[in-house]
């Protein structure tokens, strides 16, 4: 059974959950230390062609995939996944028309509606495989505490949602007592760069986080939508690492919610499920939207009922992602 992301994790106030805080920490030491012993003792497989690893920080629910899509477009690159969520262990270039999420994940299943995407729980096989098959560049959809790989550029996304007391690192425990998955410092240090992904609506990243990243070259980028929004009152949902920003992001596009229900990421969306939602939407005579992600990890049935709502990243400033990809 998976759970939903704890609210509390993002919050620097310690008087929020301090039981749990206190309670999770002893096993936080622990998450923290395997980390750092597996990365030290790490041998990095060299592909014979640059890897751009696309990381994160934290738990989920920062944006990382829309990142990594739009570099791997820039490139002209192959994506490379582990997959989650599906049982093909790979190596294996994913096919929407034959795949399911199921089997291959549902991140890229919905990237290879556009990119070239490879799974495997092998990085190094799976490098191996999109090299092989002529790939002149592969993108590594998460990984940065992965040191299967040699990597020629390390970028590690941030989400640059600070309002409402919520700061990305929360008040920097790591998991399960908070949501880094190693110490701030630490995998900034193996970090080229980082990327301050913002929601629309946001006129600017909060400078006190920028401070916080300074050690690192940091990029902004935007998470805009690729269509607007259906039309007429809608019912959303999200299985997302933090279901609260996609409820947030579609009012934010003039989106009429009339209903918005949060999912645990990579939730599973069975018949009943599915059928208590659109017995909700009728109540409101309203449609169904969803996620891009979401959306890949619908039955078959249920896809032509409910929409998908693409979002992208868009970088402020382009020419300064152009010249750190331009190092490879």
């Amino acid at each position: 059974m998976k759970l939903a992301t704890p609210r509390w994790w993002y919050s620097r106030d310690r008087r929020i959950a301090p039981v749990s805080r206190a309670l999770l920490t002893p096993v936080s030491w622990i998450w923290a230390a395997a980390t750092a012993r597996r990365i030290a003792n790490g041998r990095p497989f060299d592909p014979g062609v640059p890897v751009v690893c696309v990381g994160n920080l934290t738990v989920g629910g920062v944006g990382k995939t829309p990142v990594a899509r739009e570099i791997a477009r820039r490139l002209g690159a192959h994506v490379l996944s582990r997959g989650y969520g599906g049982s093909e262990p790979g190596p294996l270039r994913v096919d929407p028309a034959i795949h399911t999420a199921s089997q291959v994940g549902d991140e890229p299943l919905m990237l290879a509606r556009d990119l070239p995407v490879w799974i495997a729980r092998d990085r190094a096989a799976g490098a191996r495989a999109a090299a092989a098959s002529g790939a002149k560049a592969i993108v590594l959809d998460d990984g940065h505490q992965n040191p299967s790989l040699a990597k020629a550029l390390s970028l590690v996304v941030v989400d640059g949602e600070t309002r409402e007391g919520e700061w990305p690192f929360g008040d920097g425990r790591v998991f399960p007592a908070g949501p880094m998955r190693e110490p701030l410092a630490v995998g900034l240090a193996r970090a080229d760069a980082a990327v301050v992904l913002l929601p629309a609506d946001l006129p600017s990243p909060d400078p006190e986080l920028m401070a916080t990243l300074s050690a690192v070259p940091t990029l902004v980028a935007r998470l805009v939508p690729a269509a607007p929004p259906p039309s007429g009152p809608q019912v959303g949902f999200a299985g997302v690492g933090k279901p609260w920003k996609v409820e947030r992001a579609l009012a934010a596009a003039g989106c009429r919610l009339a209903d918005f229900w949060p999912f645990p990421d990579h939730h599973a969306y069975d018949e009943a499920t599915l059928a208590r939602l659109s017995d909700r939407a009728a109540q409101f005579g309203a449609g169904l939207v969803t996620t891009e992600k979401d959306w890949a990890r619908l039955p078959a049935a249920w896809r032509e009922r409910i929409a998908p709502w693409p979002v992208r990243a868009v970088f402020e400033d382009e020419a300064a992602l152009d010249a750190l990809l331009g190092r490879l």
